[in-house]
């Protein structure tokens, strides 16, 4: 859509009225997403929510296996 407004003679105002964000959100997703075709945006959100998901596992994996060791330890 920012492309669409930028391509038609809007300016980075136009695009930030038309999305309701601020400048500094748009030139950081630009920063982050440039060169990115929307599928491939979407596919890269999808990885970071499943890469935030395995941490928690992991966190949690982590958390039961300090627990058993110290009960195995006898530290109760």
């Amino acid at each position: 859509m920012a492309d669409r407004i930028l391509t038609e003679g809007g300016d980075v105002a136009a695009v930030v009225r038309e999305l309701n964000i601020t400048e500094a959100t748009y030139y950081r997703w630009r920063n982050h997403y440039s060169g990115l075709k929307a599928e491939d945006a979407k596919k890269v959100k999808q990885l970071e929510k499943q890469n935030l998901a395995l941490k928690k596992l992991l966190a949690e994996v982590e958390l039961e296996k300090a627990v058993l060791k110290e009960l195995a330890e006898g530290n109760f």
